[in-house]
């Protein structure tokens, strides 16, 4: 049963200087339980007091069983002691990884960082390690977190990167599961709000780089964005970076503070010139590349990626020339853990990742494909392949942004389509707060080509049946931005939605 004792509290937070005083007067305490939701409080809890914190949940938590609080104020309206702290999301992040001893410390992790990239890396590293390890492999992705093997260890992440207590939970589930390996994704508002603090990796991936999440809820500036993906760098033990991307420099220099040359694992694609700086390890490129067949060569160069035994010719089941990249990353990454030559082969071919790149077929209205694509990295990478793939047809886009964060998405979805499509039909998107319509209208300034058919339709499921049936045989619709997500957050809610890829599948079968 899982518990910590106080003292064990003071130790850790005097360890980080985070302990400023205590009320407490028996050092000897054991809390059984720990929460920062009150709702979720039960007998000798320790309770955070957190985020967007209101005095009356401490209230609550000490009704349901809370004999002691954590924060970084004082609170009057309370019976129970507290304990004082520094920073509350940090003591919580160490406190909650103590309370379960320390669980990743039993596992095995691969970790991803990327402005794209890191859900569809998460996948085939999973797919090849799942050869390696059979049945010992978690995952904790956007789409998905998997803790175990029965069905009710799969279930659907609500963030990229979880509140650390709920992180630490999950992951100790994953040990009681008999698990050893756990790969994962690590958002920049993890680091940014020391979700993952003092958590380490075995191996971090840093997939690439672009400005994204910049806005008043989330990073104020792009160095803040960056510093936050950085982070992941500093915290791994082994690191595999991507040579081609923007500000390659500041990463690779990020890396070499905290881990030794021969940790650091360095790729590119073959013909793209990298600075001599730089040492490359592997090389990859393309052998076939369509929306039906891919398949990528990846050639070891130094020593240290010999002795991987990482060569060959590889299938890629996923389609996008874009996806070669998190294809090595993913093969490099799962041999540094153990996985052979033939379980990244099998893994890398059979690899599925729900609402990434689906295409379902129509008789008279083209090709529908649906993704998770939603910013202009992932947006204009799509768009330019599927362009590349069929120049002569015509692409509609069905999409929409968030609201309440990420402004710059919508300047980037705009500039996307009209770099690539013919037609855009803008639509709700996980509003939140804010106006649907408004975010489309920001998003429609930045499509300023006079050949643009631009149409609000504020009913998602009735604009892409608009996409669906006014485009004609031989043409592409691309359904962006949340793919198999079931749920739109709409004023703070989560109402139900059949998803994109439900829709389209439905609809498609009527044309």
């Amino acid at each position: 049963m899982a518990k910590i004792s106080v003292d064990e509290i003071f130790e850790l937070l005097n360890e980080h200087d985070l302990l400023v005083h205590s009320d407490l007067i028996d050092n000897q305490t054991l809390f059984s339980a720990i929460a920062y939701n009150s709702k979720l409080v039960s007998k000798n809890c320790l309770f955070f007091c957190k985020g967007n914190f209101k005095p009356q949940y401490l209230i609550e938590a000490q009704k349901r069983g809370a004999i002691c609080y954590m924060a970084e104020n004082h609170y009057e309206n309370v019976t129970i002691p507290g304990i004082f702290v520094k920073d509350i999301q940090k003591s919580m992040s160490l406190i909650s990884a103590a309370f379960f001893a320390f669980p990743q410390n039993q596992l095995k992790t691969v970790a991803y960082t990327g402005t794209k990239g890191k859900t569809t890396s998460a996948y085939f590293t999973k797919a090849i390690l799942d050869e390696t390890f059979p049945e010992k492999v978690g995952l904790f992705s956007t789409i998905n977190t998997v803790v175990g093997n029965q069905p009710g260890d799969v279930f659907k992440s609500h963030l990229t990167t979880p509140e650390s207590l709920d992180l630490f939970t999950n992951m100790n589930r994953v040990v009681k599961n008999g698990l050893s390996h756990l790969v994962l994704e690590v958002s920049s508002q993890a680091y940014k709000k020391d979700r993952v603090y003092n958590l380490k990796y075995d191996v971090g991936n840093f997939l690439n780089i672009s400005p994204d999440h910049i806005g008043k809820n989330e990073h104020p500036t792009f160095a803040d964005y960056m510093h936050c993906k950085e982070q992941l760098l500093v915290n791994s033990r082994r690191v595999v970076i991507n040579a081609n991307m923007d500000h390659i420099e500041d990463i690779y220099m990020a890396a070499k503070t905290t881990t030794q040359p021969e940790d650091i694992f360095m790729f590119a694609r073959k013909g793209i010139s990298v600075n001599d700086k730089y040492p490359i390890d592997f090389e990859y490129f393309s052998k076939e590349d369509s929306l039906t067949s891919n398949q990528i060569q990846i050639n070891p160069l130094s020593e240290k990626a010999k002795s991987l035994g990482l060569k060959g010719i590889f299938k890629v089941s996923i389609a996008g020339d874009y996806n070669e990249e998190n294809a090595t990353a993913a093969a490099i990454s799962a041999s540094l853990v153990g996985a052979s030559n033939v379980d990244v082969s099998y893994g890398l071919s059979h690899t599925t990742v729900p609402g990434r790149m689906e295409s379902y077929s129509t008789k008279k209205h083209g090709k529908v494909y649906v993704d998770y694509a939603h910013n202009y990295a992932s947006l204009n990478s799509v768009l330019a392949f599927l362009h590349e793939q069929e120049p002569s047809a015509k692409i509609s886009v069905v999409t929409g942004s968030t609201g309440d964060k990420g402004q710059d998405r919508r300047s980037g979805l705009g500039k996307a389509i009209n770099q690539f499509a013919n037609r855009a039909y803008l639509t709700t998107d996980d509003p939140g707060t804010e106006n649907p319509k408004t975010i489309a209208q920001e998003i429609a300034e930045y499509i300023v080509k006079p050949n643009i058919t631009v149409r609000y339709i504020a009913d998602r499921k009735a604009a892409i049946k608009n996409a669906l049936s006014e485009s004609s045989k031989n043409n592409i619709v691309l359904v962006a931005g949340k793919g198999q997500d079931k749920y739109q957050k709409i004023d703070g809610k989560d109402v139900p939605y059949e998803s994109d890829s439900a829709i389209v599948s439905e609809l498609s079968k009527g044309l």
